[in-house]
C-alpha cells in the first residue's frame, strides 16, 4: 500500500497549511500538534491561524511533521517551518556578537588567497565611513560625552575614552590608502614572476658544443672504412697447398 503524502506549507498570508491528510490518522496527528480542522467544498484540510506567532508556527510544523515520519507517512514540510533549519546557530562568544563578527573577519583576512580578497576582508574594518574601525572610534567618543552627561566629576575617566577615540582617528589616517597598496599585491607578484621567466639562463652552449651530433653517433653504431672509426678485423693469408707431381 503506497504511503500518503502530506504537504505542510507557508502561506503568503502568514498563516500554515497542511494540505493532503484526508484519512482520520493524519488528522488526529495534526490536530494534537495544534491544527484546525477545516472541511468544506474544498475538501480535508488543516491550517494555523495567521495570528499564531512566527516562532510558535516553526515549532507545531515541526512537531506535526515529526509525529508524521513517525507514523509512516511522507512529510513535505516547507524549509521556513522547519525548526533543524531555521534553528539560530550558537554564538562563539555568547553576547559579545561584535568580538564574534571581528573574529569572522579575521579568519577572512588569514584565508586571503590574493590582493584582492584580502582587500575585500581589510575593507571591512577599515571602509572610512562604514568600517568597523571608524565604528570603534565613534563608540569611544561617544562614551567620553556620556560619561561627561552622567557624571562630570569623573572627568578623568572621560578624557581617557577621548584620547583613546583620537587614537583610533590616527590609526586611520595612517591606513587610508589601503585599498590601494592591498590593490598592487597581485601586480607585483605577477611583476615577479615576468622577471623570473625572462632572467632565467639560455642552456648552456658549451654542453651544447660537447653533445654527440647524431652523425656521430651513427658512426660510433655503423662504423666505416676511413672514416675514423675501429678498422675492419684482418685475417693471415692461409698457405697454399703443396702442389702435386
Amino acid at each position: 500500500m503506497p504511503r500518503l503524502s502530506i504537504t505542510i506549507t507557508a502561506e503568503p498570508s502568514g498563516s500554515v497549511t497542511a494540505k493532503g491528510a484526508d484519512d482520520d490518522v493524519s488528522a488526529t496527528l495534526l490536530t494534537h500538534a495544534g491544527f484546525q480542522q477545516i472541511e468544506d467544498w474544498y475538501g480535508r484540510r488543516h491550517r494555523l491561524p495567521t495570528t499564531t506567532p512566527a516562532a510558535e508556527r516553526v515549532a507545531i510544523a515541526t512537531h506535526a511533521a515529526e509525529m508524521l515520519h513517525a507514523a509512516r507517512y511522507d512529510v513535505d514540510l516547507d524549509h521556513r517551518l522547519d525548526a533543524t533549519r531555521t534553528a539560530t546557530p550558537a554564538l562563539p562568544l555568547g553576547p559579545y556578537t561584535a568580538g564574534a563578527e571581528l573574529l569572522r573577519i579575521t579568519d577572512q583576512i588569514r584565508s586571503a588567497e590574493n590582493g584582492e580578497d584580502l582587500r575585500h576582508a581589510v575593507d571591512h574594518l577599515l571602509h572610512p565611513e562604514h568600517g568597523a574601525l571608524e565604528r570603534a572610534r565613534e563608540a569611544l567618543e561617544a562614551a567620553g560625552e556620556q560619561i561627561n552627561d552622567l557624571d562630570d566629576s569623573v572627568y578623568r575617566v572621560a578624557d581617557q575614552f577621548g584620547v583613546a577615540a583620537e587614537l583610533v582617528s590616527a590609526a586611520q589616517s595612517e591606513l587610508i590608502e589601503y585599498d590601494v597598496a592591498l590593490g598592487r599585491i597581485n601586480s607585483a607578484q605577477q611583476a615577479r614572476v615576468t622577471t623570473r621567466a625572462r632572467s632565467a639562463p639560455p642552456p648552456d652552449s658549451r654542453s651544447a658544443a660537447l653533445s654527440p651530433s647524431p652523425a656521430a653517433a651513427k658512426a660510433k653504431v655503423s662504423p666505416t672504412p676511413g672514416a675514423g672509426g675501429a678498422a675492419p678485423a684482418v685475417h693471415p693469408p692461409q698457405a697454399p697447398e703443396p702442389r702435386t707431381r
